[in-house]
């Protein structure tokens, strides 16, 4: 099964959110960079029995770019729909979802990417 097909631009996926929080749905918001097994137990949590709604957006120095990691993302059985937001623009995401309906993942992102590369860089450095 292609994945990509869950990915979907900002303006389709906007209405599709506006519509899935009404009905009860979640949506998760943050970096994925990289995409570890960390996000992936936390987005399962999160979307507990149900799919989850993702927005990827930046971190100040990327690794990969969205698309890469939407890509990624969508590869995730738990997740429904994936778009992609640059962070300078969350705020058109809470104009249409209430902030209660969203959990933020972009503070937890920072520390495990940070975590992540000092592992890489240990092991090259060895």
């Amino acid at each position: 099964m292609d994945t990509r097909s869950k990915i979907v631009d900002w303006p389709a996926a906007a209405e599709r959110l506006k519509r899935g929080v009404a009905a009860g749905g979640k949506v998760a918001v943050g970096y994925f960079d990289p995409l570890l097994a960390a996000h992936a137990r936390r987005l399962r949590k999160t979307a507990g029995s149900g799919k989850i709604s993702v927005v990827v957006t930046s971190p100040p120095r990327p690794i990969l770019e969205a698309e890469a990691r939407a890509v990624l993302v969508a590869a995730l059985e738990c997740v429904e729909m994936v778009t992609t937001l640059p962070a300078d623009r969350l705020q058109e995401l809470f104009a249409i979802v209430p902030e209660q309906a969203v959990e933020s993942m972009q503070a937890g992102d920072a520390r495990l990417a940070e975590e992540f590369m000092r592992r890489v860089q240990s092991r090259a450095a060895s």
